[in-house]
């Protein structure tokens, strides 16, 4: 398997319908353009008035490596044609404990790829509704993706139908089309009759020859992220000096993928 970070930076993704009008956005409204502090963008999805999910690689400077200042991040709630239904400024953001961003690209990266960020000010708009979330999808389960990226930056579109290839140690591949620019999306399912949230995009791969997406599974991550926020943390600190975290598992860890950096 060779494996690519989304990046908020460029996206040519595929077999997407683009939601130009509000009928056909009406039902999207609480996902949003995340803006990144002037340097780029990635894809949030609301799931409380006040909580925006997302992927933890946005809150990271691709050079420096260090996390970015997430009060200069705005979400812009069902960004369409240059006008959104909500504007928020974040105020505070936490992401998974066990992630590190340190430019490689590994299965540990993308199992804990996972950032919640609270709100300036929550969101009470009568059409923009928080998504629900909900359990683990099942192997062959219909999925759909909501996301912006480059060349589609001025609306959302959407991906209906993609599917579950595999759930892998808290990764979940799916068949979504989804490249640069689509980091933080939600991928959603339809078991319910309404969409709700099961992952969120963190990166890419290559599966055999065909193009897979690759998203964190969310249950105990996301109630950790909650709890996190719950106890007071998540405002933003300067970055001391660089450091580098080893895990002792991954050290003689080999699962026959090949990585490659973003």
């Amino acid at each position: 398997m060779a494996l690519t970070v989304g990046t908020p930076a460029f996206a040519q993704d595929a077999q997407l319908r683009r939601l130009d009008s509000g009928v056909e956005a009406g039902a999207w409204e609480a996902v949003g353009r995340l803006d990144i502090a002037g340097t780029g963008f990635c894809t949030g999805a609301l799931i409380a008035p006040r909580l925006v999910l997302t992927a933890a690689h946005c809150l990271y400077d691709r050079t420096t490596k260090q996390r970015i200042d997430h009060g200069k991040v705005e979400f812009l709630a069902g960004w369409r044609n240059g006008r959104a239904g909500a504007y928020r400024m974040v105020r505070r953001a936490v992401v998974h404990p066990d992630y590190v961003y340190d430019g490689q690209v590994s299965s540990d990266r993308v199992r804990n790829d996972l950032a919640l960020l609270e709100l300036d000010r929550a969101i009470q708009n009568t059409t923009i509704t928080p998504f629900e979330t909900a359990r683990r999808p099942r192997r062959g389960d219909k999925l759909g993706v909501v996301s912006y990226a480059k060349d589609r930056s001025e609306a959302p579109s959407l991906q209906e139908v993609c599917s579950v290839l595999a759930r892998q140690e808290g990764v979940l591949v799916t068949t979504c089309s989804v490249d640069f620019g689509s980091s933080g999306a939600p991928i959603f399912t339809f078991e319910s009759g309404v969409p709700q949230i099961v992952s969120v995009v963190s990166a890419k791969a290559v599966v055999d020859g065909k193009a897979v997406s690759l998203g964190t599974a969310l249950g105990a991550p996301l109630a950790l992220l909650q709890a996190a926020l719950v106890a007071g943390k998540g405002v933003y600190q300067e970055p001391g000096p660089a450091s580098r975290r080893i895990n002792a598992l991954d050290r003689n860890r080999n699962t026959g993928a090949k990585f490659v950096k973003p």
